[in-house]
Protein backbone atom coordinates (compact mmCIF):
# COMPACT_ATOMS: atom_id res chain seq x y z
CA UNK A 1 0.00 0.00 0.00
CA UNK A 2 1.25 3.34 -1.10
CA UNK A 3 1.16 6.08 2.00
CA UNK A 4 1.51 9.73 2.14
CA UNK A 5 4.28 10.93 4.42
CA UNK A 6 2.34 12.74 6.71
CA UNK A 7 3.46 15.53 9.11
CA UNK A 8 1.59 16.89 12.10
CA UNK A 9 1.95 20.55 13.17
CA UNK A 10 0.88 21.66 16.48
CA UNK A 11 0.52 24.98 16.89
CA UNK A 12 -1.65 28.41 16.80
CA UNK A 13 -4.17 29.70 14.24
CA UNK A 14 -2.82 32.63 12.38
CA UNK A 15 -5.97 34.26 10.89
CA UNK A 16 -4.11 36.43 8.77
CA UNK A 17 -2.28 33.17 7.05
CA UNK A 18 1.29 34.02 7.15
CA UNK A 19 2.88 32.37 10.26
CA UNK A 20 1.32 29.18 12.31
CA UNK A 21 -0.59 26.21 11.32
CA UNK A 22 -1.49 28.13 7.95
CA UNK A 23 2.39 28.77 7.26
CA UNK A 24 3.13 25.51 8.25
CA UNK A 25 0.49 24.02 6.26
CA UNK A 26 1.93 25.69 3.28
CA UNK A 27 5.46 24.46 3.93
CA UNK A 28 5.06 20.49 4.26
CA UNK A 29 2.57 20.74 1.52
CA UNK A 30 5.00 23.08 -0.59
CA UNK A 31 7.83 20.23 0.46
CA UNK A 32 5.82 17.32 -1.02
CA UNK A 33 4.28 16.54 2.97
CA UNK A 34 0.84 15.75 4.32
CA UNK A 35 -0.40 18.60 6.30
CA UNK A 36 -2.07 17.27 9.43
CA UNK A 37 -2.64 19.85 12.00
CA UNK A 38 -3.76 20.37 16.05
CA UNK A 39 -4.55 23.74 16.67
CA UNK A 40 -3.51 24.98 20.15
CA UNK A 41 -4.69 28.85 20.07
CA UNK A 42 -6.86 30.91 17.94
CA UNK A 43 -5.00 34.44 17.28
CA UNK A 44 -6.41 37.79 16.49
CA UNK A 45 -3.66 39.31 14.34
CA UNK A 46 -2.72 40.18 10.68
CA UNK A 47 0.76 41.65 9.33
CA UNK A 48 0.76 44.59 11.80
CA UNK A 49 0.88 42.59 15.23
CA UNK A 50 -1.18 40.28 17.68
CA UNK A 51 -4.22 41.73 19.05
CA UNK A 52 -5.36 38.77 21.56
CA UNK A 53 -4.57 35.03 21.81
CA UNK A 54 -7.90 32.41 23.18
CA UNK A 55 -6.28 28.96 23.77
CA UNK A 56 -8.40 25.95 22.45
CA UNK A 57 -9.42 23.75 26.16
CA UNK A 58 -6.23 21.63 26.47
CA UNK A 59 -8.58 18.61 26.20
CA UNK A 60 -9.43 19.07 22.62
CA UNK A 61 -5.62 19.44 22.15
CA UNK A 62 -4.87 16.24 23.17
CA UNK A 63 -7.83 15.18 21.41
CA UNK A 64 -6.75 16.28 18.02
CA UNK A 65 -3.05 14.81 18.58
CA UNK A 66 -4.49 11.88 19.84
CA UNK A 67 -6.67 11.32 16.82
CA UNK A 68 -4.07 11.94 14.17
CA UNK A 69 -1.48 9.46 15.42
CA UNK A 70 -3.73 6.72 15.71
CA UNK A 71 -5.16 7.29 12.32
CA UNK A 72 -2.57 9.22 10.42
CA UNK A 73 0.39 8.17 11.93
CA UNK A 74 2.48 11.69 11.47
CA UNK A 75 6.00 10.51 10.40
CA UNK A 76 7.53 13.66 12.10
CA UNK A 77 5.91 16.72 14.40
CA UNK A 78 6.00 19.89 14.75
CA UNK A 79 5.54 22.27 17.84
CA UNK A 80 5.05 25.86 17.40
CA UNK A 81 3.15 28.65 20.35
CA UNK A 82 1.79 26.89 23.00
CA UNK A 83 1.24 29.71 26.01
CA UNK A 84 -1.15 27.66 27.89
CA UNK A 85 0.00 25.75 31.24
CA UNK A 86 -2.86 23.07 30.45
CA UNK A 87 -2.09 22.63 27.06
CA UNK A 88 1.62 22.35 27.35
CA UNK A 89 0.71 19.25 29.87
CA UNK A 90 -1.58 18.19 27.04
CA UNK A 91 0.73 17.78 24.15
CA UNK A 92 3.67 15.97 27.18
CA UNK A 93 1.06 13.27 27.28
CA UNK A 94 0.55 12.77 24.10
CA UNK A 95 4.08 12.98 23.05
CA UNK A 96 5.01 10.35 25.66
CA UNK A 97 2.71 7.79 24.22
CA UNK A 98 3.89 8.18 20.66
CA UNK A 99 7.10 9.40 19.93
CA UNK A 100 7.88 10.39 16.22
CA UNK A 101 10.72 12.68 15.63
CA UNK A 102 9.55 16.34 17.06
CA UNK A 103 10.45 20.05 16.15
CA UNK A 104 10.23 22.42 19.02
CA UNK A 105 9.96 26.17 17.62
CA UNK A 106 9.45 27.97 21.27
CA UNK A 107 7.68 30.91 19.94
CA UNK A 108 7.44 33.41 22.91
CA UNK A 109 8.32 36.57 20.82
CA UNK A 110 6.07 37.65 17.37
CA UNK A 111 7.75 39.53 14.69
CA UNK A 112 6.02 42.80 16.06
CA UNK A 113 7.51 41.90 19.61
CA UNK A 114 4.29 41.03 21.11
CA UNK A 115 5.37 38.76 24.44
CA UNK A 116 3.11 35.65 23.49
CA UNK A 117 3.94 33.37 25.74
CA UNK A 118 2.74 33.01 29.76
CA UNK A 119 5.61 33.45 32.56
CA UNK A 120 4.62 30.62 34.03
CA UNK A 121 4.68 28.08 30.65
CA UNK A 122 8.50 28.26 30.31
CA UNK A 123 9.87 26.79 33.45
CA UNK A 124 6.88 23.78 32.40
CA UNK A 125 8.20 24.35 28.89
CA UNK A 126 11.76 23.74 29.86
CA UNK A 127 11.28 21.01 32.12
CA UNK A 128 9.33 18.67 30.56
CA UNK A 129 8.69 20.08 26.87
CA UNK A 130 11.93 20.18 25.79
CA UNK A 131 12.95 17.28 26.92
CA UNK A 132 10.69 15.48 24.02
CA UNK A 133 12.35 17.36 21.45
CA UNK A 134 14.79 16.17 18.70
CA UNK A 135 15.64 19.34 17.92
CA UNK A 136 14.40 23.02 19.13
CA UNK A 137 14.84 26.29 17.26
CA UNK A 138 15.08 29.55 18.77
CA UNK A 139 15.49 32.70 18.15
CA UNK A 140 18.19 35.14 19.73
CA UNK A 141 15.33 36.61 21.69
CA UNK A 142 13.72 33.33 22.64
CA UNK A 143 16.80 31.84 23.67
CA UNK A 144 18.23 35.16 26.23
CA UNK A 145 14.32 34.15 27.40
CA UNK A 146 15.12 30.58 27.86
CA UNK A 147 19.11 30.75 28.94
CA UNK A 148 19.22 34.02 31.10
CA UNK A 149 21.98 35.63 29.25
CA UNK A 150 22.82 38.45 26.03
CA UNK A 151 23.23 36.56 22.78
CA UNK A 152 24.55 39.40 20.74
CA UNK A 153 27.91 37.14 18.68
CA UNK A 154 28.61 33.62 17.58
CA UNK A 155 30.74 32.99 20.47
CA UNK A 156 27.47 34.10 22.68
CA UNK A 157 24.92 31.47 20.24
CA UNK A 158 27.30 28.98 20.71
CA UNK A 159 27.30 29.25 24.30
CA UNK A 160 23.48 29.60 24.68
CA UNK A 161 23.06 26.11 22.24
CA UNK A 162 25.35 24.67 24.94
CA UNK A 163 22.55 25.98 28.16
CA UNK A 164 19.62 25.02 25.82
CA UNK A 165 20.97 21.75 25.26
CA UNK A 166 21.00 20.91 29.73
CA UNK A 167 17.10 21.13 29.59
CA UNK A 168 16.84 17.56 27.50
CA UNK A 169 16.70 18.04 23.82
CA UNK A 170 18.77 16.21 21.23
CA UNK A 171 20.32 19.44 19.10
CA UNK A 172 19.71 22.91 19.05
CA UNK A 173 19.17 25.05 16.17
CA UNK A 174 19.67 28.97 17.12
CA UNK A 175 18.78 31.02 14.73
CA UNK A 176 20.47 34.00 14.08
CA UNK A 177 18.79 36.30 12.06
CA UNK A 178 18.99 39.39 14.46
CA UNK A 179 22.76 39.34 14.68
CA UNK A 180 23.99 42.73 12.94
CA UNK A 181 26.04 42.33 9.78
CA UNK A 182 25.09 41.55 5.99
CA UNK A 183 24.90 37.98 6.62
CA UNK A 184 22.40 35.71 8.58
CA UNK A 185 24.13 32.78 10.53
CA UNK A 186 22.22 30.00 12.58
CA UNK A 187 24.29 27.84 14.76
CA UNK A 188 23.37 23.84 15.24
CA UNK A 189 24.48 22.15 17.98
CA UNK A 190 23.63 18.29 18.73
CA UNK A 191 24.02 16.51 21.75
CA UNK A 192 27.57 14.48 21.70
CA UNK A 193 29.15 16.81 19.36
CA UNK A 194 32.50 18.93 20.33
CA UNK A 195 31.75 21.84 18.12
CA UNK A 196 28.34 23.14 16.46
CA UNK A 197 27.91 23.46 12.76
CA UNK A 198 27.42 26.91 11.17
CA UNK A 199 24.89 27.86 8.18
CA UNK A 200 25.68 31.23 7.11
CA UNK A 201 23.29 33.00 3.70
CA UNK A 202 23.55 36.26 2.56
CA UNK A 203 20.77 38.55 4.14
CA UNK A 204 17.82 39.52 1.98
CA UNK A 205 16.20 42.68 2.49
CA UNK A 206 12.71 42.40 2.91
CA UNK A 207 9.73 43.80 5.36
CA UNK A 208 7.85 40.10 4.30
CA UNK A 209 9.66 37.83 7.22
CA UNK A 210 6.48 37.16 9.15
CA UNK A 211 6.42 33.45 9.60
CA UNK A 212 9.68 32.49 8.93
CA UNK A 213 10.34 30.94 12.40
CA UNK A 214 7.10 28.74 11.86
CA UNK A 215 8.19 27.81 7.85
CA UNK A 216 11.89 27.13 8.69
CA UNK A 217 10.54 24.60 11.65
CA UNK A 218 7.85 22.85 9.94
CA UNK A 219 10.52 22.72 7.15
CA UNK A 220 12.84 20.72 8.84
CA UNK A 221 10.10 18.78 10.57
CA UNK A 222 9.10 17.35 6.70
CA UNK A 223 12.54 16.85 5.72
CA UNK A 224 13.38 14.53 8.48
CA UNK A 225 9.98 12.52 8.13
CA UNK A 226 11.18 12.21 4.45
CA UNK A 227 14.50 10.36 5.85
CA UNK A 228 17.03 13.13 6.01
CA UNK A 229 19.54 13.45 8.33
CA UNK A 230 19.04 15.98 11.02
CA UNK A 231 22.60 18.20 9.44
CA UNK A 232 20.45 17.73 5.82
CA UNK A 233 17.10 18.69 7.06
CA UNK A 234 18.46 21.85 8.68
CA UNK A 235 20.74 22.93 5.36
CA UNK A 236 17.82 22.16 2.77
CA UNK A 237 15.15 23.98 5.23
CA UNK A 238 17.46 27.37 5.55
CA UNK A 239 17.90 27.48 1.74
CA UNK A 240 13.93 26.96 1.49
CA UNK A 241 13.00 29.30 3.41
CA UNK A 242 16.09 31.83 1.95
CA UNK A 243 14.20 31.26 -1.51
CA UNK A 244 11.40 31.74 -0.23
CA UNK A 245 12.27 35.35 1.43
CA UNK A 246 14.18 36.15 -2.22
CA UNK A 247 11.01 34.94 -4.13
CA UNK A 248 8.47 37.53 -1.55
CA UNK A 249 10.45 40.48 -1.00
CA UNK A 250 8.87 42.57 -3.38
CA UNK A 251 5.05 41.18 -3.10
CA UNK A 252 2.75 43.33 -1.45
CA UNK A 253 0.11 41.57 1.03
CA UNK A 254 -1.21 43.49 3.69
CA UNK A 255 0.89 47.22 5.64
CA UNK A 256 3.04 45.26 7.84
CA UNK A 257 5.15 42.32 8.15
CA UNK A 258 4.10 39.82 5.35
CA UNK A 259 4.82 36.48 4.33
CA UNK A 260 7.85 34.74 2.53
CA UNK A 261 6.59 33.40 -0.87
CA UNK A 262 6.03 29.48 0.44
CA UNK A 263 5.06 28.56 -2.73
CA UNK A 264 8.11 29.42 -4.98
CA UNK A 265 8.63 26.05 -6.09
CA UNK A 266 6.25 23.69 -5.26
CA UNK A 267 6.97 19.66 -4.97
CA UNK A 268 4.73 17.08 -5.78
CA UNK A 269 3.51 14.90 -3.07
CA UNK A 270 5.62 12.41 -2.19
CA UNK A 271 4.26 8.78 -1.94
CA UNK A 272 6.49 5.88 0.06
CA UNK A 273 5.96 2.45 -0.94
Amino acid sequence: MKRYIPVLSIAGSDCSGGAGIQADMKTISALGGYAATAITAVTVQNTCGVRAIHPVPADIVSGQIAAVMEDIRPQAVKIGMVNDVAVIRAIVQALRACRPPVVFDPVMVSTSGHRLIEDEAISLITAELMPLADLITPNLKEAEVLCGMPVRTVADMQEAAARLLRYGCRAVLLKGGHLEGGDMTDLLLMAGEPSPRLYTSPRVESRNTHGTGCTLSSAIATLLAQGEPLPEAVEKAKEYVWQGILHGKEVEIGTGHGPLNHFFAPIPMKIKE
